[in-house]
């Protein structure tokens, strides 16, 4: 059987460096945002080519944290909108409600799988506050349109990259906008991924920095002292270590990524199934490799059958989620096609050059 994902395997080249440094920060005596936690703050935000960077306990308190800091700084206000695409992990969703901000869903490109931009401007109202843009599977949405309609309109932007860690939106790395706030996820299944639970927000904004900070400590940046009412979303100092032991590995892995998925796309030949889009840049890392077809059980069983095991990402939208019963009544044609015809196939940095050409034979021989 060829795993969708073999997390142990992809840890192996790590194991011996993660033994030495558990040892490391458990004789250090400090396991509360210590130097690891430091030192991977200020390694992540060069790479992110950010001025600040704020670990978080996970990806979901990384997007909660960021709309709450706008409302502390005023930006926001509680019952404001914020638009979100429709085609999305739930999460995304999750973070604004539980930011007391108001979800309103728009439909994706069925190209992108990701917010179509063009759609946006008739979700504008005098409540709409903000944009959240959520790069799927690995892919960065169209920033510049987005960016371009939330100047136009006076809105904030928010990022979730929790699956794009490293994409670009140009050939070579630049640094973020001025006024970016961007979430990750680093869940062990992400690009850079930890053996646990974590996340960070990255950003050039000090102001909206220093905040989030506070926040995830209890609201206090001095001890005993809380000017807010914040919470405990700490990320922990072991993970930070084992996130500072893979972090420069992260370019070369986003490389395989893309080369096995350059493969999928000149490879593939059946016409029963939509391959995603790519235009052959650096702004997809590739996190997932998500395919369409109307014949998606079949095909799931099919490979199943000949030893490929697949994940559908993911079968119910978010606005058919008996979690939002509220969105229930919603009718989102496209993101209900993306979410009856997806299914994922293995593709990470482990795959050997045979099991890949495996994969692409028994896809190519479905009939």
């Amino acid at each position: 059987m060829i795993p969708f994902l073999n997390l142990k395997k992809i840890n192996e080249p790590f194991e011996t460096a993660f033994h030495e440094k558990l040892k490391s920060v458990l004789e250090s005596g400090w396991y509360v945002l210590g130097n690891e936690v430091k030192t991977f703050e200020t390694q992540f935000a060069h790479y992110c080519g950010a001025k600040h960077c704020i670990g978080t306990g996970n990806g979901l308190e990384a997007l909660v944290l960021l709309f709450k800091a706008y409302i502390v700084l005023g930006k926001l206000q509680k019952g404001d909108e914020v638009i979100v695409p429709a085609n999305t992990y739930i999460a995304s969703i999750l973070a604004i409600l539980q930011a007391d901000l108001v979800p309103v869903l728009v439909e994706p490109k069925i190209e992108t799988y990701n917010i179509n931009p063009d759609l946006i401007s008739d979700k504008i109202n005098s409540r709409t506050k903000a944009i959240l843009a959520v790069h799927l599977y690995g892919q960065l949405a169209d920033m510049d349109a987005i960016n371009t309609i939330a100047t136009g309109h006076n809105l904030v932007v928010v990022e979730d990259a929790a699956q794009a860690h490293g994409a670009k939106a140009n050939q070579k790395t630049e640094t973020i906008n001025q006024e970016a706030a961007i979430a990750y996820s680093f869940y062990p299944s992400k690009n850079l991924g930890a053996l646990g639970d974590a996340g960070a927000v990255v950003t050039n904004n000090s102001e909206l920095a220093k905040v989030i900070c506070s926040l995830r400590n209890y609201g206090s940046k001095t001890k005993y002292y809380n000017d807010f009412a914040g919470v405990n979303s700490r990320l922990d100092e072991l993970q930070a270590a084992f996130l500072n032991i893979k972090l420069p590995y992260l370019e070369a892995d986003n490389d395989k990524r893309r080369a096995i998925a350059k493969r999928y796309l000149s490879e593939i030949k059946n016409d029963k199934i939509t391959l995603p889009f790519y235009d052959n840049s650096v702004s997809h890392v590739f996190h997932l490799f998500v395919i369409r077809t109307p014949y998606r059980n079949e095909l799931q069983s099919y490979l199943t059958e000949n030893g490929i095991e697949t994940v559908i990402h993911y079968p119910i939208p978010p606005h058919k989620q008996k979690a939002l019963a509220s969105f229930n009544n919603l009718s989102f044609p496209i993101t209900e096609k993306i979410h009856d015809q997806v299914l994922s196939l293995p593709l990470n940095p482990t795959l050997t050059i045979e099991q890949v050409s495996f994969i692409i034979k028994k896809v190519n021989e479905w009939i």
